[in-house]
């Protein structure tokens, strides 16, 4: 029985990982940009949320309607100030501007809340906990967190397969001199992809620091297991990062129960083994946002 709730509380951990990974797996779906300030964002979101709850009267999921749309921005302007500039130079250059952003970012947070730890309270439900057996429970607010992911992801792929929108963006994708001549505008297209992807980026980073504390340097950690879980998956491909949030938070959970030790190596030497074996990922799709 040990080793079924280990298997199952990883399942809920990588429904967590998935959350985070989705918002970098569209990204670089569309721009083909790895967002090495992807984990600061989630962090950021997550240090906005603690202010609104600490300084104003909203409860703690009230401040998603405030953080998202916030972040949401913050992509946008991201996008049309810095990416969309550095784009025209190549695609190291966004990996730099990327690289820099979480330099900075990193640094202001510490200057705005110091190093000391965080978290955002919710109450009972952090404890709460469905049985299913005399042996084996499920966290309530892990469950929610993994049907958000679930729901997150089916949307995206929704918004990107069934939209206007989004076959306007994957046209660009594909072939942006065609989409020009189709009227579609190019940087406006890299811009809302990106505002939707830090928005992804918020909900999972508010999610995340009602889960575990968090520091301003968090970042780095978030960011590899974002990482880890599209690659593991298949990049570019949404459902594929779910999968691969699955398998990093399962191999996380199970070399756990072997060695509390080995729970977070675990998880990179499943990465490694991906990468050598299937380096294209468990999961590839011919269409990006599949």
């Amino acid at each position: 029985m040990d080793w079924v709730n280990a298997v199952l509380q990883g399942v809920l951990l990588g429904g967590q990982y998935a959350l985070l990974a989705c918002g970098l797996s569209l990204m670089f779906g569309v721009m083909r940009i790895v967002n090495l300030a992807h984990g600061v964002l989630a962090v950021a979101a997550a240090y906005l949320a603690y202010w609104l709850v600490s300084h104003t009267a909203l409860p703690s999921f009230a401040t998603l309607v405030i953080v998202i749309p916030v972040m949401a921005g913050v992509g946008w302007l991201l996008q049309m100030g810095l990416f969309n500039r550095a784009l025209k130079h190549g695609e190291l250059s966004p990996l730099l501007v990327s690289f820099g952003i979480a330099v900075i970012g990193a640094n202001l947070l510490q200057e705005g809340f110091k190093a000391d730890s965080r978290s955002i309270g919710i109450g009972d439900l952090a404890t709460s906990s469905i049985k299913l057996s005399d042996d084996l429970s499920i966290g309530v607010f892990s469950l929610i967190t993994l049907v958000i992911a679930v729901v997150v992801i089916g949307g995206l792929t929704a918004f990107m397969n069934y939209t206007r929108m989004g076959r306007g963006m994957r046209a660009t994708k594909d072939d942006h001199e065609a989409a020009k001549l189709m009227g579609i505008n190019e940087r406006t297209m890299y811009a809302l992809a990106t505002a939707i992807a830090i928005a992804t980026v918020a909900l999972a980073g508010v999610f995340l620091g009602m889960s575990t504390q968090f520091t301003p340097t968090y970042g780095d950690l978030v960011l590899i297991f974002a990482f880890e879980a599209v690659i593991i998956g298949g990049l570019g491909n949404l459902w594929a990062t779910l999968v691969g949030g699955l398998v990093l938070g399962v191999a996380q959970t199970v070399g756990a129960q072997i060695n509390p030790a080995y729970g977070v190596l675990a998880g990179h030497l499943v990465f490694l083994a991906v990468l050598l074996v299937r380096p294209q990922g468990l999961l590839v799709s011919k269409t990006v946002m599949a």
